[in-house]
């Protein structure tokens, strides 16, 4: 009798904190679709916010200029992160564990200190905040993400591996390629996640290295409390395709996991 009441309860706190996280979200998703501006009344069903979304062009640029900053700090960021992180791992472990030490100090440091460092270095520098000053402060604040993604998975490699493949006439950048890489592949996949994940959610370190540029969350601060059901729109376009993204990678996994269930069943 006890374990039942256990379950209910378990069950009933379970669709509590479902119903907090995704009860705004389907809030937002339906008045997306309200004809009104209204984001409490919903009067009919329309696409007009959808309409207007793509008819709005500070929108519109701020979306495609989140895109860009975040895919490049996110290439620029992994390319440095994963070899400064196969690198690191040849160094011997006092000097390793000093740069992983500082390595880690951006992470744990709040996000508004850094924001501010980084100001004071373009101003003493006399670098003219932009989006050059933004793309530069989104790759050092997604860098540390990588080499913490990235070097547990090269640490756990066998170091003789790279000196195996130039023993069988590999060149060094040949080994790397083909000895180290495919090792690390899905790490590097991860610190690719993370980093895009970051760039593109960042508002504090934008809002203060990017002058006169703007991207969606500095945008979407400058409406401070007014009403913009077309962001409800924009923000309905970026779960589905999210959603779609998270879906069609499950079902690959699943696939995968599979074939591999059946590989072992007939080997055994």
């Amino acid at each position: 009798m006890k374990r039942n009441n256990f379950k209910v309860v378990d069950g009933l706190f379970l669709v509590a904190v479902i119903a907090f996280f995704y009860l705004p979200i389907i809030s937002l998703m339906i008045f997306s679709f309200n004809s009104d501006n209204s984001l409490t009344h919903f009067k009919s069903f329309s696409f007009k916010w959808y309409l207007e979304l793509f008819k709005n062009e500070e929108i519109t640029n701020a979306v495609i200029m989140t895109f860009i900053i975040a895919i490049l700090a996110t290439i620029i960021s992994t390319f440095i992160g994963t070899f400064a992180s196969i690198a690191l791992a040849k160094y011997k472990k006092r000097l390793r564990n000093t740069v992983l030490t500082l390595n880690n100090i951006p992470i744990v440091n709040p996000e508004i200190v850094t924001a501010i460092g980084m100001l004071l270095l373009f101003q003493s520098l006399k670098i003219e905040k932009g989006y050059f000053t933004m793309l530069l402060a989104h790759i050092a604040f997604c860098l540390p993400y990588v080499i913490i993604s990235v070097y547990p998975k090269v640490r756990s490699l066998d170091p003789n591996l790279v000196e195996a493949a130039m023993d069988l006439g590999a060149p060094p950048l040949k080994a790397l390629r083909h000895a180290i890489l495919p090792q690390i592949k899905v790490a590097v996949v991860a610190a690719l996640a993370i980093s895009f994940t970051m760039s593109f959610d960042d508002f504090v370190i934008s809002y203060f290295t990017s002058g006169s540029a703007t991207n969606i969350s500095i945008y979407l601060y400058t409406l401070k409390r007014g009403v913009n059901p077309s962001i409800n729109a924009l923000s309905t376009l970026m779960i589905i395709v999210i959603t779609i993204v998270v879906i069609v990678h499950y079902l690959r996994t699943n696939k995968q996991i599979k074939k591999g269930v059946k590989f072992n069943e007939k080997s055994i």
